[in-house]
């Protein structure tokens, strides 16, 4: 299994001022940085085939990671991927490691702002079988943030940030924003991608072309309810603080981590 992290965009909504912009993987948390744990979580999970798309500031973050390599003896190499286009949309940064996509295996399509516990990576990790797994949280905050995760008997019937009235669905939650795709299901959505770039809509959040992707082939997919896990998705300033507040104090600990 590989993992694949997005770490590319400028995180303009959390960082006002240019001069304080840096990519927001590299934010910490009690001295230990989301990439860090990124690559924690993962070991002690399993998964130590990583790749991390690159876009904004690519040396700073290449940086933290050699700082993490030589503090932890993290004993794995992480591949890298540059989009220099990292000014546009996440289409793009996906459409960049498309050959890490489709070069053979179960997929795991992670966002790297996400500070969270091992209670939501460990469901979508389980099993050695082929799988296409997503994760829902079912106890969310309503409004124009969260992307929605709507099913209908299990099936995903909708992952936007806005629903259409009208729409029908059983249940409905947030999309931690972490996929595993298996080979097939993989390569389809680099296909996907790729329709985009080429039609002109790289500008777009990659969430649309996982939404296609789902509304495709959504019977393939099996979801993992992780409501009551802490995580938090980092996008806003207000979003640090209650990362710090309330999901840090909430976190197992990670091998080596202090909390």
């Amino acid at each position: 299994m590989r993992a694949i992290i997005l770490a590319a965009g400028l995180g303009l909504r959390l960082q006002q001022t240019e001069g304080e912009q840096f990519p927001k993987c590299l934010l910490q948390f009690d001295g230990t940085s989301l990439l860090e744990r990124h690559l924690r979580l993962l070991e002690a999970a399993g998964v130590t085939e990583v790749v991390l798309a690159l876009g904004f500031q690519p040396h700073s973050v290449e940086a933290e990671l050699g700082r993490v390599v030589a503090r932890t003896g993290w004993p794995h190499s992480v591949e890298t991927v540059l989009n220099t286009r990292f000014d546009l949309g996440s289409v793009l940064t996906v459409h960049c490691v498309a050959e890490a996509l489709t070069r053979g295996g179960d997929v795991l399509l992670m966002d790297a702002d996400v500070l969270y516990d091992e209670r939501v990576l460990a469901p979508l990790v389980a099993g050695s079988a082929p799988t296409n797994r997503l994760l829902i949280d079912r106890d969310f905050e309503t409004g124009d943030e969260p992307v929605k995760l709507c099913l209908r008997d299990g099936v995903p019937v909708e992952l936007r940030k806005q629903l259409a009235v009208g729409l029908q669905y059983d249940t409905i939650g947030e999309s931690v924003g972490f996929f595993r795709l298996n080979e097939a299901t993989a390569r389809r959505f680099a296909q996907i991608v790729a329709g985009y770039v080429e039609s002109g809509r790289a500008n777009l959040p990659h969430e649309e072309a996982l939404r296609d992707l789902l509304l495709e082939r959504g019977q393939e997919f099996d979801t993992a309810d992780v409501t009551g896990a802490p995580w938090i998705e980092i996008d806003f300033p207000n979003d640090v603080t209650r990362a710090a507040q309330q999901v840090l104090p909430q976190l197992r600990r990670p091998v080596g981590v202090t909390r």
